[in-house]
């Protein structure tokens, strides 16, 4: 078992030959409470060395006397005169407060809609975040709404493992946004001087006649592979005793040896893990020493308690200690998020990693298992930390996200994106966004701005709206019929502080549902599932055999995800019925 009390970067392996006396002590926060992975250099030989889990430290020193260095992100770095007689306490004063209240909370939000007008749309609370899903919205009383871009797709998997099992599932568990994102709706590159393309389709509403859907395709610029920057990347690993199930560390460990092999000489991986204890299972290593890489992967052992704040503080540490300018940053975090000691709150969670993400490191969040599993508290801290979330619910999967789509899961085009739509009050007399619904907390918080999402390279975002239209016979003769919407697109480049904006204008020519192309049709029949999952009353028209021939007929047979969703409506047909709708005590 290595030691994960102590050492980062510098190893025991050296010895000196001349050193005479011990250096012990302790290093603790304002509040008495250990600090682990604390840089200590020891000035006397240049040496770096970090606090174990509990904060304590041991140092050989060649003299009675020496001075440190004692520094860790967040808090004001100490240079000490130290004495080996004496057990030396340190006490750490924090550079900054945390976030008390995180603004940036909300999928989607429509301007000026007061907390009274939807007092009342929640749904029942769940093992998940509880969600309250997006009404219908007049469009002249409210013209303005917005959601942020974001490339999740745990949902989509994490439903698969429910189906598979045969199992009804959790409501809020399904977030319709994550499902379309898991599929491909025709790329299309941006012009070369543009981060993003954007085009828009108006079509029938298949559920509701008397409803249209808008269609918003927006796809994102693809780094260029020759010129990927090098990656900074911390493995941060569950390894407590909940981890110990064939479908959790195992899989886990599958998982990373997978990414290992995309590794590259310039691209740097070290390994923190907590459980029965904290700290750096690997010190930071080049991407090309695969066999040094792969090896610590499978020497991991689960056991302990599940100390995911100190873990987390532990790898953002690492991470800032090998920062890389101009490079990607990352700490990739797999768990089954059930946190037990130190902070275990999604607001407190959200607090902390609001804290860490402002040195510029990125999250990766990967959860695994069942019955335990806390997707919640994995969605706070994806969203949060600027970063991505997937769930991992079979090796299939992590091949999928860690291989098949390595650049888009961990390098960045875009940070903070949303997107600003203005409806035409004139053409659409009400309108709501599937999917993208809010968490009931973050609904009630009244710092309520939307939550800008991170893009990843090559991601194509289908956003869809159901519109109710005006009718011909109330179009005026000086209505605005040259525009359906209006679209600006905000975001930031990777790295950039200055904010940017794209427009688009959304065009009210109607095309008949058949006439669309085969990836609108299924998007919208992965729309119908989900509804159909949530039991949500906007598609109580419409039934699972709907759903089923809607996939079929638009089906691409290549194309073997596509065909995965079409067994899945199958099972969930069967597993629900075959009423129209599930009754909401099922």
């Amino acid at each position: 078992m290595k030691d994960v009390a102590i050492i980062l970067i510098a190893c025991f392996s050296f010895q000196f030959s001349s050193a005479q006396y011990y250096l012990r002590g302790e290093i603790k926060d304002e509040n008495n409470n250990p600090l682990s992975n604390v840089k200590i250099l020891l000035h006397s030989s240049g040496y770096l060395y970090y606090s174990g889990s509990s904060g304590g430290f041991g140092i050989p020193i060649p003299r009675s006397t020496d001075s440190l260095t004692v520094s860790a992100d967040g808090f004001e770095t100490l240079l000490l005169a130290v004495d080996a007689g004496q057990f030396q306490t340190i006490g750490m004063k924090v550079l900054f407060k945390p976030v008390e209240a995180p603004k940036r909370r909300l999928l989607s939000l429509t301007k000026n809609l007061k907390p009274s007008d939807w007092k009342g749309w929640t749904v029942g609370h769940e093992t998940y975040s509880s969600l309250i899903e997006n009404e219908f919205v007049p469009a002249s009383k409210f013209p303005e709404t917005g959601f942020a871009m974001t490339i999740d797709k745990a949902s989509y998997s994490n439903v698969r493992r429910f189906l598979n099992m045969g199992s009804t599932i959790p409501p809020d568990a399904v977030r319709i946004e994550e499902l379309l994102n898991y599929f491909n709706f025709g790329y299309v590159p941006p012009h070369a001087d543009s981060s993003f393309y954007m085009s828009s389709t108006l079509s029938e509403c298949p559920w509701n006649k008397q409803h249209q859907l808008m269609f918003l395709k927006v796809c994102a610029r693809k780094v260029d592979t020759a010129k990927i920057p090098p990656a900074n990347l911390v493995f941060l690993i569950d390894i407590s005793g909940s981890m110990d199930m064939p479908n959790k560390l195992p899989l886990l460990k599958s998982s990373f040896q997978l990414l290992v092999n995309n590794l590259r000489q310039m691209d740097t991986v070290s390994i923190v893990v907590y459980g029965s204890s904290v700290g750096v299972w690997m010190p930071p290593t080049p991407g090309n020493r695969k066999k040094e890489i792969l090896k610590a992967i499978e020497d991991l052992e689960p056991g302990g308690p599940t100390p995911g704040e100190a873990g987390i503080q532990a790898a953002y540490r690492v991470a800032m200690s090998q920062f890389i300018t101009g490079g990607n940053n990352r700490v990739i975090l797999a768990t089954d998020g059930d946190f037990n000691v130190g902070e275990t709150s999604e607001q407190e969670l959200e607090k902390l990693i609001s804290l860490n993400k402002r040195g510029g490191v990125y999250l990766t969040c990967l959860g695994v298992g069942m019955g335990n599993y806390k997707d919640s508290k994995l969605e706070v801290l994806a969203k949060k930390g600027n970063g991505n979330f997937a769930y991992l619910d079979n090796e299939r999967e992590a091949e999928k996200v860690l291989v098949e789509e390595f650049t888009q899961t961990l390098y960045v085009v875009a940070d903070d994106a949303y997107l600003n739509i203005e409806f035409n009050p004139d053409l659409v007399k009400n309108y709501r966004l599937i999917g993208f619904d809010n968490k009931l907390q973050a609904m009630t918080d009244t710092l309520n701005e939307i939550q800008g999402g991170e893009v990843g390279s090559g991601h194509s975002l289908m956003a869809m709206f159901e519109l109710t239209p005006v009718e011909p016979d109330s179009i005026g003769q000086t209505a605005d019929r040259s525009r359906l919407a209006s679209v600006q697109l905000h975001y930031r480049r990777p790295g950039d502080s200055i904010d940017r904006m794209t427009r688009f204008d959304c065009q009210p020519r109607l095309t008949h549902f058949d006439a669309l192309p085969n990836c609108y049709r299924f998007a919208s029949s992965i729309a119908l599932f989900g509804g159909l999952l949530k039991r949500s009353k906007y598609v109580s028209q419409s039934g699972w055999k709907n759903a089923l021939l809607l996939a079929r007929q638009s089906c691409d047979p290549e194309d073997g995800i596509q065909k995965e969703l079409i067994s899945l409506i199958e099972k969930a047909r069967k597993i629900y019925g075959n009423s129209k709708r599930p009754r909401p005590d099922e």
